[in-house]
């Protein structure tokens, strides 16, 4: 094995605070969430991390709860990334396209490169009820995908899930195909799991997760939303999902991810389970 990473990142889930008292049916302790994050940076602030990611869920609901969670992040010495969850979208309508740039995203779905591994941030809310905002098309649209899925009897068929477009599996089929012939791996980071198959997955899910594993060179796909984790594999891609931090009163729940030639390990803090997925 070899002893040095390729590369370092640190990664959290589904933080989603607000300033707002504890659903204790739910184990969301909110406000708990802002400790969670500072004992998340401290900790990153050692390492030696390519950037730190957020799959998504920053916040549970309210437009003013961003602030008090991203002045957390900018003490950070590291490049901070986010992608969006389904309660990032739970703001004011008129808010709700503000969203993906109050978290500094370029766009919904977008990829960048670190140290030879080329990273796929997908949108998973892109077809959804809750980020439509005023659009009224997008609203139809996942209104009728939804009714379809609970017609089938989908166990994934719920308002909380959401979908992709066609048009975002064309891009991720040409950055899968870009990244081969440039001869790099592939690490995928969405907010919905995909495998094992359960009600919080997203309403793609198999046909992503086929497309991914379709592909050698895809080495992982990491995710939140499912504050229970979960792992599995298909083909030779592994699917790791990440504890939800909001779920416990003190207990942490966060992760650095080493990416090593022949496997990656995930060193897990509080609740979050460490793990070493060879290829």
């Amino acid at each position: 094995m070899t002893d040095e990473p390729l590369l370092s990142f640190g990664v959290i889930a589904d933080p989603q605070y607000a300033d707002q008292d504890d659903d204790l049916a739910m184990n969301r302790y909110f406000r708990n969430s802002l400790n969670k994050l500072a004992e998340a940076t401290a900790t990153f602030e050692s390492e030696d991390l390519s950037f730190i990611i957020t799959l998504g869920d920053l916040i549970d609901r309210g437009w003013q709860n961003f602030e008090a969670p991203l002045e957390i992040y900018r003490r950070s010495r590291h490049e901070i990334l986010f992608l969006a969850g389904n309660h990032d979208f739970l703001v004011e309508p008129e808010k709700v396209a503000e969203v993906r740039p109050r978290l500094g995203m370029p766009r919904g779905y977008y990829s960048f490169c670190r140290s030879g591994i080329r990273f796929l941030v997908v949108d998973g809310c892109e077809e959804s009820l809750f980020a439509a905002g005023l659009d009224e098309r997008i609203k139809a649209s996942a209104t009728e995908r939804l009714d379809n899925l609970i017609e089938q009897g989908a166990i994934n068929a719920k308002d909380w899930n959401a979908g992709m477009s066609q048009s975002q599996f064309v891009w991720i089929e040409s950055e899968l195909e870009t990244a081969r012939q440039k001869g790099q791996e592939v690490i995928v980071l969405g907010h919905y799991p995909l495998v094992p198959l359960t009600d919080h997955c997203l309403w793609d899910a198999d046909v992503l997760s086929d497309l991914l594993a379709r592909h050698a060179h895809v080495r992982a796909y990491l995710n939140g939303h499912d504050h229970r984790g979960g792992l599995g594999r298909q083909g030779d891609c592994w699917f790791v999902t990440f504890k939800g931090m909001v779920d416990t009163a003190q207990e942490n729940a966060f992760a650095i991810v080493d990416v090593f030639a022949d496997r990656l390990k995930i060193r897990g803090f509080g609740r979050e389970l460490s793990r070493s997925l060879d290829r």
